[in-house]
């Protein structure tokens, strides 16, 4: 019965956040996710470029050459949360996975970040 209880509250640990948590992930810490973004740029292997100014100033760069805009900020818990100029919001988190670096979306998405 133990077992049975222990697999029923299971999901709802590891999806607590709304991130879809491998078991081998390891969330970076609010400071390590500070000295990753600002002033910095990510490049995803799907060709995409995220772009964070000391200012907090965001922008996603599309492999089409379209641009999204907006404001980020990085929460105590490490999420980066994304406020776009069209009023759309978005959280990530950065995990490590696998010797790699991940950003997960809420939705369900992974998307490795290329090494600098």
């Amino acid at each position: 019965m133990r077992f049975v209880l222990a697999l029923a509250l299971l999901p709802t640990c590891v999806f607590a956040d709304g991130f879809d948590v491998l078991e081998d992930d390891t969330a970076l810490t609010h400071d390590e996710v500070l000295n990753l973004t600002y002033g910095h740029s990510l490049s995803f292997y799907e060709g995409g470029k995220s772009r964070y100014s000391v200012g907090g100033a965001y922008s996603y760069s599309y492999q089409s050459g379209a641009t999204a805009f907006g404001h980020f900020e990085v929460q105590p818990d490490g999420k980066v949360c994304v406020t776009f100029v069209n009023g759309r919001t978005r959280c990530d988190r950065f995990v490590r996975s696998h010797g790699r670096l991940v950003l997960l979306t809420q939705d369900g998405g992974r998307f490795p970040v290329r090494p600098r």
